[in-house]
């Protein structure tokens, strides 16, 4: 079972004291007390278990859990269609996907996306944000697959996800690629940070800010 120390956990409260607007995490999961073959989530406690933990070290923070099998509506509404994945947003769905437990590496990925998200304002340079606000006006899908022992790949997929922040047609999941193996074969990820955008731009690696840019530049012409 998945756990926090009491040191982590005060480093944390120190973190989220700068938090602004409230956040929601919503979980989907699994009741791991009814098993179906093939359908198994080995993961989803350890996601549900760190994700009550972090949500309770801010008033600012509040959490939903909901089970894949039995919450029909709400699996509708976000249109989720594996666990264990992790929703982070404020008064609105900013498009932030964390799928697999965001420990390890991924444990700041989770925390950065908290706080950009509660600010509403990301960590990009003004250059970038007038460039998503001014050219990007259809759907952007980025899938940033990572592994929990990856140091490069917390960069990566905090880009994405503030790429999100700034733009509603943004919408950025961060996937571990250890636990989806099935959608990491299907992107042929043979290394991380691999992201995919749009299906049409992939790359590896943690570029700079107007590399990531200029790749979801070129995602949205190749589908006009």
């Amino acid at each position: 079972m998945f756990g926090l120390d009491e040191k982590i956990k005060e480093e944390v409260k120190n973190i989220f004291k700068d938090l602004k607007d409230p956040i929601k995490l919503i979980v989907f999961t699994r009741d791991d007390t009814i098993t179906v073959p093939g359908r198994e989530c080995p993961t989803c406690k350890d996601n549900e278990t760190l994700i009550k933990e972090v949500s309770a070290l801010s008033d600012k923070i509040s959490i939903e859990v909901y089970d894949i099998a039995k919450d029909d509506d709400k699996v509708k509404d976000y249109s989720i269609d594996r666990i264990p994945v992790t929703l982070v947003q404020a008064d609105k769905n900013v498009g932030i996907r964390l799928y697999g437990v965001p420990a390890g590496h991924e444990f700041a990925t989770l925390l950065n996306a908290i706080n950009i998200v509660s600010k509403s304002s990301s960590e990009l340079s003004e250059q970038t944000i007038e460039k998503l606000k001014t050219t990007i006006s259809k759907p952007v899908h980025i899938q940033v697959f990572v592994t929990l022992s990856c140091p490069y790949c917390a960069p990566a997929a905090s880009m994405a996800h503030n790429m999100a922040v700034e733009n509603d047609h943004i919408k950025a999941d961060t996937i571990n690629a250890q636990e989806f193996p099935a959608l990491a074969q299907k992107y042929n990820v043979f290394s991380v940070p691999k992201i995919v955008i749009n299906e049409t731009v992939q790359f590896e690696g943690a570029v700079d800010e107007n590399a990531f840019l200029e790749n979801i530049l070129q995602s949205v012409e190749q589908n006009d």
